[in-house]
């Protein structure tokens, strides 16, 4: 049997579709989404009514082959990831995704996985290789059958909110970090994004203000799966939340110059069932276990060759070349110390600085299980923590500073390679060198202004 086809006999598992049955029957839903996630981390679904519930449970629903990539052609008109002759695929729903949607109770959705559809040749009902968020269920399980350990995460996810309504006053040499006033301002945008959240099964913990129109709510850290999943449906949360208001909710990571960008730090743990092993009690400097220093050893390693997923878009780069902004410059890790690419921020806890707002979570946490991976099995050393602020001249590997850059990096990485399906990281290095090759080729306001008049 295919892994299409049981995917599909468990979904019909009676008891599961009883469930469901009544959890829609009692929210009073009429309609469904069935989406997933792009390579580029874009949302993309169908709807289909929830009278056709069974149907959809073991059919899916089916995309064009080039939906992976966005619909997107190259610079020389060729759609990314179609396949053969636009092959399509199939998008099988996960009951256990299921939720109903607040801000319109008679929609709901559920997250899919994808596959090639069952009738092909060759291959047939097999896992569509190209499948972020499948891709990223497989590598969980490798890592745990290999380990016998768990992945958890929790992201940071800043964001920026722009319009008349919610601009905050700012002061000259001051920054609006933490101020109440400012989060006042904006208590419309934050008050929604938190019910809605709430209603979505997210467990909220805090949040601020961190720069002008730049905000950040956090929630629960959990399984590496859980929390890809929840940082996709807040992205969804705040975008429900700026159409409702008139409002632009953006995560492009720097979207001006001098202000704090929108990063998105993953803040990572190892659990052997309820054990954190990435604390020692007997540690002093927060308690940073063997495990832990390995496992940090083995995400420094591979930190450069790893910036094209976790700086995903050339405008992530724009983050490291705007001194002061607390953005990392090198591969090395402190105690409590900001400029470093990751900091032991808390007690049996990295963080990971090198996501920004725009990074697909799937992709990163599948190379983080590949480089922590690594790091355990080689038993890797992460030197001696930075003391001080890295600008002020520091060791550590250098980063790369552009995409173009960090495709390279990230293509000489033979280990980040084989975290993921080749054809998922080919065609995740071919969408993206298409864009920086598209941004090579761009005429910017930045040009007109230095070169419109530079002769005679």
């Amino acid at each position: 049997m295919s892994a299409l086809a049981e995917h599909a006999e468990r979904n019909l598992d009676p008891a599961i579709v009883a469930d469901l049955r009544d959890r829609i029957a009692e929210s009073g839903v009429e309609t469904i989404y069935y989406q997933f996630v792009s390579v580029n981390g874009r949302v993309l679904g169908k709807l289909a009514p929830a009278a056709h519930l069974e149907r959809n449970l073991a059919k899916g629903v089916q995309f064009h082959g080039s939906a992976i990539a966005d619909l997107t052609t190259s610079r020389h008109g060729v759609l990314f990831g179609a396949g053969p002759e636009g092959e399509e695929f199939v998008a099988l729903p996960d009951p256990e995704t299921f939720c109903v949607l607040p801000w319109d109770r008679t929609f709901g959705r559920f997250f899919c996985r994808l596959y090639r559809r069952g009738d092909r040749r060759e291959l047939a009902g097999t896992p569509l290789p190209t499948d972020p968020r499948g891709g990223l269920i497989d590598a969980r399980a490798a890592f745990r059958s290999a380990t016998g350990l768990q992945l958890k995460s929790g992201c940071e996810p800043e964001m920026t909110w722009l319009g008349p309504s919610v601009d905050v006053p700012t002061r000259p040499n001051s920054s609006t970090a933490y101020n109440l006033s400012a989060l006042e301002t904006v208590r419309p945008v934050v008050s929604r994004v938190l019910a809605y959240a709430g209603a979505m099964g997210f467990d909220m913990i805090e949040g601020d203000y961190e720069d002008s129109g730049q905000i950040e709510l956090n929630f629960q850290f959990d399984d590496c799966v859980l929390t890809s999943d929840r940082l996709t449906t807040y992205r969804q949360i705040c975008a429900q939340v700026a159409r409702e208001l008139g409002v632009t909710a953006t995560f492009m990571p720097k979207p001006v110059v001098g202000l704090m960008a929108n990063a998105c730090h993953h803040n990572l743990s190892l659990w052997r069932g309820e054990t954190n092993v990435f604390e020692d009690s007997g540690v002093t400097e927060l308690h940073l276990s063997q495990t832990a220093r390995h496992a940090l050893g083995g995400v420094l390693e591979h930190a450069p060759g790893a910036m094209a997923i976790m700086a995903s878009t050339v405008n992530s780069y724009a983050r490291f070349w705007d001194a002061g902004q607390f953005a990392p410059a090198l591969s090395n890790w402190g105690f409590d110390n900001r400029t470093c690419a990751v900091r032991v921020s808390g007690i049996g806890r990295l963080e990971f600085k090198l996501p920004d707002a725009a990074v697909n979570p799937y992709l990163s946490h599948t190379a983080l299980l590949g480089m922590v991976r690594d790091g355990l099995e080689r038993q890797l050393d992460p030197g001696e923590p930075q003391a001080g602020s890295v600008y002020d001249g520091a060791p550590g590997g250098e980063l790369p500073r552009t995409l173009g850059d960090a495709l390279e990096a990230f293509e000489g990485d033979a280990l980040l390679q084989a975290a993921f399906p080749p054809e998922l990281a080919s065609l995740y290095a071919e969408y993206k060198r298409d864009e920086w090759e598209r941004f090579c080729g761009a005429v910017t306001d930045w040009h007109r202004e230095m070169y419109l008049g530079i002769l005679p």
